[in-house]
């Protein structure tokens, strides 16, 4: 996990990472986004809202962890909703979440 997570800060270090609802939103949208991430505790209208969105634009979605640590990962407060948007990244952080147990969806 820890390891996911010094990924996730390393991208957004490296300029390859959205967050924010609108955001990501428009990143999904205009097919930039490569992975998608919320939080676990986020509301069931956000995660209903990224899982319909990704599904229809066909991007990854990884629904778990909470708030907190997404946020500590990035060196900021809570954040619930985030997107990869480099595809090296992504596939990297794919590979390493398939034995995770802290992830409730994967799609």
């Amino acid at each position: 996990m820890s390891k996911l997570m010094s990924q996730l800060g390393l991208s957004r270090r490296a300029g390859k990472l959205v967050t924010g609802d609108e955001n990501v939103m428009k990143a999904i949208r205009s097919k930039q986004a490569r992975l998608v991430f919320v939080a676990g505790d986020a509301s069931e209208n956000t995660k209903k809202k990224f899982r319909d969105k990704c599904h229809s634009y066909s991007v990854p979605l990884v629904i778990g962890f909470d708030r907190m640590m997404l946020g500590e990962s990035l060196g900021k407060a809570e954040q619930v909703v985030l997107a990869v948007t480099d595809h090296g990244f992504a596939n990297m952080m794919q590979n390493g979440l398939k034995t995770m147990s802290e992830v409730e969806y994967i799609d």
